[in-house]
């Protein structure tokens, strides 16, 4: 069995257990939330806008397909780790999520920032007028930045380096306190609370900021 296959079975194997641990909650009636949308022309955020409709029409993009949470506000669990600003991610995923930050914060590792939840299209295909058309894992509630000023998003990075390209966030910086690093204890951590670390993931975009549980 390859390595790539047995990451896709991990990866479903955390979902399963994300969902068991869940357990059943009774669906709401309203679907609500605030969406942006990723210009790759304009390199920004364009046509912010409030959604609203029932929670039973969800459309398929609305909802991920690896966990089943959904763009919803509703679904989201709002996290407070003082003296961490208050964040949000989805409610199958926020007990591992809690666990793993208190228990670093509790040793005192260097976290300052934490993104979680925020609806934005800027993944798969661009539309006629350079719009990106899919949701990002923040979209669902399903991934987390950690401390972004210092941990940027790099292009042309398949190996870290003077070559990588800063595309969003702050310049990574080795070496310094809440630069988070492969076999650091922030890594280490969350990536044993069963998530993937977007600073690990193939091609030539690194997201050293970014945990999911894809790493994308």
């Amino acid at each position: 069995m390859g390595w790539q296959t047995m990451t896709i079975l991990a990866v479903l194997a955390i979902a399963l257990a994300v969902t068991v641990q869940a357990g059943p909650r009774p669906a709401p009636s309203d679907c609500t939330y605030e969406m942006q949308i990723w210009n790759v022309v304009q390199k920004g955020s364009v046509l912010k806008k409030r959604v609203v409709h029932g929670y039973d029409s969800l459309a398929p993009g609305e909802i991920d397909k690896l966990t089943g949470c959904t763009v919803c506000s509703e679904d989201q669990v709002l996290i407070s780790i003082p003296p961490l600003e208050p964040f949000r991610v989805c409610y199958r995923i926020a007990s591992e999520v809690r666990q793993a930050l208190s228990h670093l914060k509790q040793k005192g590792a260097p976290i300052h920032t934490i993104v979680g939840y925020h609806v934005i299209r800027s993944r798969g295909p661009v539309d006629d007028n350079g719009n990106r058309t899919g949701f990002s894992n923040h979209s669902f509630g399903t991934a987390i930045d950690i401390n972004p000023e210092q941990n940027g998003l790099y292009d042309n990075c398949i190996r870290f380096g003077p070559q990588c390209r800063l595309l969003r966030g702050g310049e990574r910086l080795p070496g310094v306190p809440g630069t988070l690093e492969k076999d650091g204890e922030i890594v280490t951590v969350i990536k044993q609370a069963g998530f993937r670390w977007g600073g690990e993931i193939d091609g030539k975009q690194k997201d050293f900021m970014h945990f999911s549980l894809t790493g994308y």
